[in-house]
């Protein structure tokens, strides 16, 4: 007897209350004035069951008997319809590589619908590799094997690690082959399909936002900034509150919070996201997309894993806090058509800042076995100078603060017997030389003992002292 797909029960608010592409014709298109294309999954010649994961099964409700069915991997597959199910492609743009690249949206992602689990949290499940969308643009919407086994993987080691992300129920491969060009040397081969059953609270993301302001359209972003409030946000709003600017501002800060709090996961245990788009930045604060990714080997701020980065390296592991912040900046961008004062999507950036320095020193201190004093393990005089240097050099605030402290104790006055002057300990004829490398105004003596003269000079040297050393790595 055959095992039937077991019923969850789906609550799918996303398609009940956010506008629809009112065409369902097939094919890519640019789509105006709505969240979401209705679409369904391209079945596979054979699904079969390659992993799952017992927590995230039970998490929805699934017994073992359920997930190892032969109904569950046609399901998963896209092949039959899960009873209650409304499969959408959400519509999206984003900046890529600090660039915007217009509209994106789900190019092979199709999310099932919102399945509410015994103890009432919402859970999307969303399946990659299940088949081109109106937002797949040139490419299949397919999937292959290797890196949906890494997805898969990653998503629930990085949940064991502490690391706020989205879970993976399941990987099936589909049967079918996928051709792509693995190593970018155009020689495309055929590899194994598969797909995923992503599952999170929400995939919304920043880019979700920037393509109805993009486009002028303010009606349709005040509508899915009240969506997201108050169906992934309840505890900011009340049953009947109106949904106004005092009310946007503090969500704004959330989201800043959550994504500072995230990026300082990722400092922690030495991940790179590799391709931190605003189309792949969560509106939750949660780790998503994971396609380049990586660990860093040996403490080194300029790697990246993404070979298409090799040579900007945007997406380096050191840069990841500056470039949350500038993803930022951009929700914000497209947020101000709903503000009348700016002030507030101000202070959600500092906000950022603030949370994630004090969770990045928590993490330190915690890491090392030390005590939860941590303002007095970790000081930050002198704030405007050290983020001017970082500014300046795209250091991490922290590497700077750490040298300071090594170097001066933050005595601004500090000299040394060899001369070297400042906070970060400059000898005379090296700043003048930092100086003209950099462009800077040619220091004196008695100016190196000024932090706002000191701390760019010396941001400025260190950044190129690491340039040096990774320019000789690379040449071993």
């Amino acid at each position: 007897m055959r095992h039937p797909m077991p019923a969850l029960n789906f609550d799918n608010r996303f398609v009940r209350e956010l506008p629809a592409d009112p065409s369902q014709e097939p094919g890519r298109r640019q789509v105006h004035g709505a969240l979401y294309s209705r679409v369904h999954p391209t079945p596979v010649a054979a699904p079969r069951l390659v992993a799952w994961s017992r927590e995230c099964a039970d998490l929805l409700g699934l017994a073992e008997a359920d997930v190892t069915s032969p109904a569950f991997a046609e399901a998963m597959a896209g092949n039959v319809l899960v009873p209650g199910s409304e499969p959408f492609a959400a519509n999206y743009g984003g900046h890529q590589f600090g660039h915007w690249a217009g509209q994106l949206g789900d190019g092979r992602a199709i999310t099932l619908g919102e399945a509410i689990n015994a103890g009432g949290q919402r859970l999307e499940l969303q399946l990659k590799g299940a088949g081109p969308t109106p937002y797949s643009r040139s490419a299949d919407g397919r999937a292959v094997l290797r890196s949906s086994v890494r997805e898969f993987l990653v998503s629930e080691a990085m949940h064991h690690l502490g690391v706020p992300t989205t879970r993976a129920l399941c990987l099936v491969a589909t049967g079918e082959d996928v051709i792509r060009d693995m190593f970018y040397d155009g020689r495309p081969r055929a590899e194994p399909g598969a797909i995923v059953c992503r599952v999170a609270p929400s995939f919304i993301r920043f880019g979700n936002f920037e393509l109805p302001a993009s486009r002028g359209d303010v009606a349709l972003l005040a509508r899915l900034v009240e969506f997201t409030i108050r169906r992934d946000f309840p505890e900011l709003v009340a049953d009947g509150q109106p949904v106004d600017a005092a009310l946007r501002a503090r969500w704004f800060a959330e989201v800043c919070e959550r994504t500072a709090v995230m990026v300082a996961h990722w400092m922690r245990v030495g991940f790179v996201h590799g391709v931190m788009n605003t189309d792949n930045m969560s509106i939750l604060g949660l780790t998503i997309d994971y396609g380049p990714y990586g660990w860093i080997d040996d403490f080194d701020l300029d790697w990246t894993p993404n070979t298409t980065d090799a040579e900007g390296r945007r997406y380096r592991f050191g840069h990841q806090a500056q470039i949350a912040y500038w993803n930022l900046t951009r929700l914000a961008s497209a947020l101000v058509p709903l503000f009348d004062d700016h002030d507030p999507l101000h202070e959600g950036l500092a906000r950022y800042e603030a949370v994630y320095v004090d969770t990045f020193r928590e993490h330190a201190a915690a890491k090392l076995g030390l005590f939860n004093d941590y303002e007095l393990l970790y000081p930050r005089p002198f704030d405007a100078e050290v983020r001017r240097g970082a500014e300046l050099t795209g250091l991490p605030p922290a590497l700077i603060y750490a040298i300071i402290r090594q170097e001066s104790l933050y005595r601004a006055d500090a000299a040394s017997s060899a001369n070297a002057l400042g906070l970060m300990q400059l000898l005379p004829s090296t700043a003048q030389t930092t100086a003209r490398r950099a462009g800077l105004p040619k220091p004196t003596r008695a100016s190196l003992l000024q932090p706002s003269v000191n701390v760019p000079l010396g941001s400025s040297f260190l950044r190129y002292l690491l340039d040096r050393a990774r320019h000789h790595k690379a040449a071993d």
